[in-house]
């Protein structure tokens, strides 16, 4: 189907916006910034919380919050933001982390992980695994269930979900009992069929933003075969969480991400995907403008309940 009317609203407003890979690392984190959508009254939820969290190399920022005063008993999803591992923030998917946690009725942590260039692979996801140790242990002092944590992400925060989730089985905990994947970066490769027909740059994000994302993010090609960076080039997918994928019709991640559901679930992992046609890489961040994204929040918020019996 031709893309939405929404969307193309959206790809109208960005018309004439230099690509980020035409800037540098710092200015992109600023045109991100300044495409924000500005608000005086983000939706409310119970408590908002700014902490820390303990890292490889030192204290990560991250943002909590809570869907009700007493969040005892609670899971709690850990969530890491969209933007190539280079541009991207805490205020940058405020609005999604509000959102779940209140849909959800769950706990969100939101991790800003460290940026590359400055902290090439695997600085953020060394960093997003710490986050789940770091909610783990949490539990353990509180006397709470490990087995209440669910990993999510959207585009390259769902590469960080997916290797997570691969980090946790492969160092022996701590348990996730679900990851959410949203348009994730599975494979360093760029010859997929969705590559070719929505990798021009039309669609928002294309071949050569993509490709100016993992040269700033690796520290040379080889390790783009590694499954910490290329979850999909793991030999081995058993034995993961169950998984929810969603997938947009013009985005050039599409493919890769419906390769990794499939891959999960060829490997006896139980594993759902959903393609939203007429939308681009991007639109579950613009749910308060297209409607798509609040289905696909809905959808990730039913997923998370059923996955923790809270149906």
């Amino acid at each position: 189907m031709p893309v939405t009317a929404e969307t193309q609203a959206i790809l109208d407003m960005r018309a004439g916006a230099p690509a980020l890979n035409e800037l540098s690392p710092q200015d992109a984190r600023k045109a991100m910034a300044a495409m924000r959508p500005q608000t005086d009254s983000p939706e409310p939820v119970a408590q908002v919380h700014e902490m820390t969290v303990p890292g490889p190399a030192g204290d990560i920022p991250a943002r909590g919050y809570l869907p009700t005063d007493d969040p005892s008993g609670l899971p709690t999803i850990v969530y890491y933001h969209g933007g190539g591992w280079v541009i991207g923030d805490l205020d940058s998917h405020d609005a999604v982390a509000r959102a779940l946690c209140n849909r959800a009725g769950m706990s969100v942590l939101s991790v800003d992980y460290r940026l590359a260039p400055e902290a090439k692979y695997p600085a953020a996801a060394e960093d997003a695994y710490a986050a789940v140790a770091w909610i783990n242990s949490m539990y353990d002092q509180q006397g709470g269930r490990s087995d209440r944590i669910a990993v999510a992400g959207d585009s390259a925060g769902g590469n960080l979900a997916a290797v997570v989730a691969q980090m946790a089985r492969d160092r022996g905990g701590p348990r996730i009992d679900a990851q959410v994947l949203i348009y994730p970066v599975t494979d360093f490769n760029f010859e997929t069929e969705s590559y070719k027909v929505n990798g021009g740059g039309e669609y928002g994000l294309s071949e050569e933003g993509m490709r100016w994302f993992w040269d700033l993010y690796l520290n040379d090609h080889a390790e783009g075969s590694q499954p910490y960076a290329s979850p999909l080039q793991a030999n081995d997918l058993a034995n993961l969480p169950r998984s929810l994928t969603i997938t947009a019709e013009y985005d050039s991640l599409r493919d890769e991400g419906e390769a990794y559901a499939q891959a999960l679930a060829a490997a006896g992992v139980q594993s759902s995907c959903t393609r939203y046609d007429g939308v681009i890489h991007g639109f579950v961040s613009a749910f308060e403008a297209v409607p798509e994204g609040n289905q696909a929040l809905d959808q990730i918020a039913a997923e998370l309940r059923s996955a923790f019996g809270m149906d």
